[in-house]
């Protein structure tokens, strides 16, 4: 898994903390693990310049790949993915759960051999984003690497190459193990998708 350069990073925290994306409290997250920390992303990208920056240096990290579109998994990596697309000059697709499976809807079609990046806003576990990777390789396509905005702690169970702009070491624990748990503090599900918990 590679992160970002020094300068990329610098630039995606300092738009974090302008955003007030970072958040602080007790957090249930979409893979189901606790956190005092929580990355809202909504938050970073609700500006439309501040996503079109953000998609532009994800986009640049990614060129090299010649990737010929980008499929970004429903619903936290629809405005990152669309924005990576644009700065690529290539097709956004994205896909999405129907009955707890992700799969592609809406017309969307991917080309066999054709090279795709799958662009996440946090990669946590890297559940979702293996399961769009999962989505576009049943199609015959060439997944080429993972892209997120933020690399969060230790890399995730990802068969294609990882690439982000910012890792950020933020702890989090298993639900039977978690600290704030134990003092009684109830965890919040800010997430976009709901927790197996």
């Amino acid at each position: 898994m590679r992160d970002g350069g020094a300068e990329d990073g610098i630039i995606v925290r300092r738009l974090l903390e302008e955003s007030g994306a970072l958040r602080s409290g007790h957090f249930r997250l979409s893979s189901g693990r606790h956190s005092a920390d929580y990355v809202q992303c909504a938050l970073l990208l609700e500006e439309p310049a501040r996503a079109a920056r953000v998609g532009g240096l994800l986009a640049e990290r990614l060129r090299g790949l010649a990737p010929q579109s980008v499929l970004s998994p429903a619903l936290g990596g629809l405005v990152i993915g669309h924005a990576v697309a644009a700065a690529l000059g290539v097709p956004f697709r994205f896909c999405e759960r129907r009955e707890g499976r992700m799969e592609l809807r809406r017309g969307f079609q991917l080309r066999p051999a054709e090279r795709v990046v799958v662009i996440e806003d946090v990669i946590t576990t890297g559940g979702s984003a293996a399961e769009a990777a999962a989505v576009a390789a049943a199609a015959g396509a060439d997944v080429a690497a993972v892209g997120a905005i933020i690399l969060r702690g230790s890399a995730p169970a990802l068969s294609t190459p990882a690439v982000g702009l910012l890792r950020l070491e933020l702890a989090s624990w298993d639900a039977a193990e978690c600290p704030l748990c134990a003092g009684g503090a109830p965890p919040t599900a800010p997430g976009s998708r709901p927790s197996a918990e």
